[in-house]
């Protein structure tokens, strides 16, 4: 086997052991399992039934076995248009699925608006050797007139959107918020989600599980190369040890990046992380932070300082989270006749 292939095939399995192992096993807590277990007393959830809405499972929307989205409608007097809020699950790239959302999905269409919940295909050694995020985002970014034509077939016309998500979610609601907004059939308003990557410096990534107080510092000298595969496997371009030294990587990962595509026309967002997370770099985030308060965005972002990836430890502050998630909702997407 030659060295290049070798190294991809490293790549592949340091993904699967990071984003399948290490992600899975211990999602227990995580951020999906916050927003659909309902740990706030029925704060975020709802009794679903005919008179609050209705659900269309296993829409299509593309030729991909994974290609199918879920769509929920509100109850009662049709109004004149209606905002749509699209929420992705979460699973690491590589496992989820959009029912894992069901609960949320509800809750959210109790309040006005027509939900979706999309499926993407999952980067699979065996059967998808070939997904990753970028064809994920892209997949993303083409069902999204779907969404809107299905949701106008049933007689609900969409003016406007919103995309969040959980972890993987969050990272691909971003993308398409920054990157393919410009794209999209109709305006985006704002984002929000939890814990999702939103940029790939190395300098973030070598530090992920570490003290966010005493991050430890980029040493060109030092052989970086298993970073260097998992970012190759999550764009699909090959990145090498030597790009850290140059640079030159950060170009490769811009498709995948959000962060690196906010400017002074962005949405406005609502973001939690928690500060010891162990699966995705809590530096990143500040990176985020960073590019919307450089460029004038309205933007909430939330510290979990005693969490980790699942936000597990900071019950008080997610459920702020969840309720400025509501609060920006009701100025940047208002439900029709409120």
């Amino acid at each position: 086997m030659s060295k290049e292939k070798s190294a991809e095939k490293k790549g592949r399995v340091m993904w699967g052991f990071i984003y399948v192992f290490a992600f899975i096993v211990t999602f227990a807590g995580s951020a999906v399992l916050k927003m659909t277990c309902n740990p706030y007393a029925g704060g975020f959830s709802t009794d679903w039934n005919d008179s609050v809405g209705k659900e269309y499972t296993d829409i299509s929307y593309g030729d991909g076995e994974a290609d199918k989205f879920d769509l929920y409608v509100p109850a009662g007097i049709p109004a004149d248009s209606y905002g749509l809020i699209v929420y992705l699950h979460a699973g690491g790239f590589t496992a989820g699925d959009k029912s894992d959302d069901t609960r949320i999905l509800r809750w959210l269409c109790s309040k006005g608006y027509v939900t979706a919940g999309i499926n993407y295909t999952l980067f699979s050694e065996d059967r998808n050797p070939d997904a990753n995020v970028y064809t994920q985002s892209v997949e993303i970014k083409e069902s999204m007139s779907h969404v809107v034509a299905e949701a106008e077939k049933l007689g609900y016309h969409i003016d406007k959107m919103a995309i969040g998500g959980g972890s993987a979610g969050h990272a691909l609601a971003m993308i398409y918020a920054y990157r393919d907004a410009d794209k999209s059939p109709v305006p985006v308003r704002m984002t929000f989600g939890a814990v999702g990557p939103s940029c790939f410096y190395v300098e973030d990534w070598i530090n992920i599980g570490g003290n966010p107080d005493k991050p430890v510092a980029f040493d060109p000298d030092k052989d970086y190369q298993g970073i260097a595969d998992i970012f190759t496997a999550m764009s699909g371009n090959k990145i090498t040890n030597d790009m850290f030294r140059t640079g030159e990587y950060k170009e490769l990962m811009k498709n995948i990046s959000a962060e690196m595509w906010i400017n002074e026309y962005s949405v406005p967002a609502v973001v939690a992380y928690g500060s010891w997370d162990k699966l995705q770099a809590f530096g990143a985030s500040l990176k985020l932070r960073q590019a919307l308060e450089n460029n004038g965005i309205d933007y909430q972002y939330f510290e979990m300082k005693h969490s980790g990836h699942g936000l597990q430890n900071d019950s008080k502050m997610y459920a702020e989270y969840m309720w400025k998630v509501l609060e920006y909702l009701d100025i940047y997407m208002p439900v029709d006749g409120q």
